[in-house]
């Protein structure tokens, strides 16, 4: 199917997980990005997506033989999924001229509908005589002040440029957090007004944490944009220094957050605003392990791909149906497991899974907190699979991947419990640890999860959850606390932000003893069926739900006849 230029919503997102081995990604924003493309695409959303090319990607981590990780540049060129576009658009950076150019990859949904992505790139042959310039596009998430704004820039300014020089002419620009807010500024250039700025835009906050929006001193501002600052701009993005988010809020008609709580947050942080939250899903037959998927086919009928009320059915499911496709991609995991890491892990014992974005916040050495009680209650039952990148820069993060290789040599040696780290956790590495574990364990700081979403993966495939009450799982725990375990108290307790590590340490030690290893080694009845539990409440927390609330509440769009064939 040809891709029309009758897009009505425009995507822009700072980076998105088109396939794994596409590094136009990082972590969690791009996975959900990409996820919320596929749905877009299997529902016939008119939509067009707005990226960068980063020719350098994020970086290839490597664990040294002590523990330490070790970044390398990754080399990547363009496929042939990749159309190069003949089109090229322009901006000011300072006092010079930038040139940007394109390429389009189509993510073609179950439907046939396909939607474009458009990456822009710097390394064009117009700024040959500028070789920074060309280099402006190659890392995502560069250290560098200056980097960052630039590419904002790309993002914002030139986007909404390239966009028009390839025929689009969006109803609403979607902005997929803040990294996307210069688009107020082109607008408003275009358009004359913040009133009819906000009329075209709908904004996404993806951060609970202060210090994770993106600021910039004005100096720096006034330095790449010169004199072509709208007059109102420290009207719009803050009387101090320039707040992307406030930028984002001050130039949207929607704004929302991306989980319940969330939204309740990001009010407290931006009093006056109304921000709604729609709370974040995961694209199904994407992260589905092919054995479930089968077992999904046979058993809720095909209708699951478009019509995610089917999950409601799990519960009919045969529960030794659900243990045997989930044995197998827990053997894919141990063989992929056992060929990249000195520590052979056996599919008998019970398997926690805890891998992710490397930061402080996140908590991943709070299981260690105690080892030898740790040792106490998993010697012989229970072992760890953990991966996930620390930030080149953030060396407190790189430390506590050394952490947990020094105590998977101490817990091997000392009392034959096997902890592997995995490296270069990617999308690939996701899903075989989402699908091949028998429990995700995520213990951030109180309220400073968003949403996530890899527990999310991890219910759709069986695997329970043993979680902080935070970001999505404060709602997934409240419809189904038979998917899992909830590690400490829940909002409703006035005092459950201030607990301490020590406290919920103590809590994540008492439930693991006393109710998750005990299930697992003498009532599988009960585990199988807490696995369909599990699986039934994606039939809320997916992107096609999510899509359809987006396309109602950010887009203003009527409902797609295909969703009505399709449901």
């Amino acid at each position: 199917m040809e891709t029309s230029k009758d897009q009505k919503v425009a995507y822009f997102s700072m980076e998105i997980a088109l396939e794994s081995d596409i590094p136009t990604y990082s972590g969690g924003l791009g996975v959900l990005a990409g996820d919320t493309i596929r749905s877009a695409a299997d529902l016939g959303v008119p939509m067009v997506a707005v990226t960068l090319t980063y020719s350098g990607g994020y970086f290839y981590q490597m664990i040294a033989p002590d523990g330490r990780q070790v970044e390398r540049p990754l080399r990547w060129t363009f496929s042939v999924d990749f159309k190069k576009l003949d089109k090229k658009v322009k901006m000011k950076l300072q006092d010079k001229e930038l040139f940007i150019g394109a390429w389009q990859y189509d993510v073609r949904g179950r439907s046939g509908h396909s939607i474009p992505v458009i990456l822009l790139d710097s390394d064009i042959e117009e700024n040959e005589n500028e070789p920074w310039m060309q280099q402006l596009t190659g890392a995502l998430y560069d250290a560098s002040p200056f980097q960052r704004v630039v590419q904002e820039m790309i993002l914002g300014v030139c986007g909404c440029r390239m966009l028009k020089e390839l025929g689009y002419m969006p109803d609403t620009y979607h902005l997929n957090e803040g990294h996307a807010a210069f688009i107020v500024f082109e607008l408003l250039e275009k358009l004359g007004s913040i009133d009819a700025v906000k009329k075209k835009c709908s904004f996404t906050t993806h951060t609970p944490v202060r210090a994770g929006h993106d600021k910039f001193g004005y100096d720096l501002i006034r330095d790449v944009f010169r004199d072509r600052l709208p007059d109102s701009y420290m009207d719009l993005a803050g009387k101090e220094e320039c707040n992307m988010t406030l930028l984002a809020l001050n130039g949207s008609r929607y704004c929302n957050g991306v989980a319940k709580k969330h939204g309740e947050i990001s009010r407290r942080m931006f009093p006056g605003y109304e921000i709604d939250h729609i709370t974040n899903g995961i694209h199904m037959s994407f992260w589905l392990s092919p054995y479930m998927h089968l077992l999904f086919d046979e058993d809720l009928g095909s209708a699951w791909h478009y019509n995610y009320n089917s999950l409601n059915g799990a519960l009919n499911l045969n529960s030794n149906h659900v243990w045997r496709a989930h044995m197998k991609a827990k053997l894919d995991l141990l063989d992929y497991q056992k060929s990249h890491s000195p520590v052979l892990l056996d599919e008998k014992l019970l398997t926690i899974g805890f891998a992710r974005r490397v930061a402080e916040y996140k908590r991943m050495l709070l299981i260690f907190s105690d080892l030898e009680r740790l040792a106490k209650i998993a010697k012989g039952k229970v072992q760890f699979i953990s991966a996930g990148k620390a930030h080149p820069a953030d060396h407190q993060s790189k430390g506590m991947i050394k952490n947990i290789h020094d105590f998977s040599d101490y817990l091997w040696n000392s009392y034959r419990i096997g902890l592997c780290w995995l490296s270069n956790y990617d999308m690939d590495l996701a899903k075989l640890m989402t699908t091949g574990v028998d429990v995700w364990l995520n213990t951030p700081r109180r309220y400073r999860e968003a949403s996530g979403t890899s527990g999310m993966k991890a219910a759709l495939n069986g695997v329970l959850n043993f979680s902080i009450l935070d970001g999505w799982w404060i709602e997934g725990y409240e419809m189904d606390p038979m998917a899992g375990w909830a590690i400490g108290p829940g909002p409703d307790d006035p005092d459950a932000e201030n607990k301490s590590d020590k406290d919920d340490a103590e809590d994540l030690y008492v439930k693991l003893e006393d109710e998750i290893v005990p299930i697992w080694r003498k009532n599988q009845t009960e585990w199988r069926e807490r696995m369909k539990h599990a699986i039934k409440l994606i039939s809320f927390f997916n992107t096609h739900r999510m899509v359809e609330e987006y396309a109602k509440k950010a887009y203003l769009l009527e409902r797609q006849p295909l969703w009505n064939s399709l449901a």
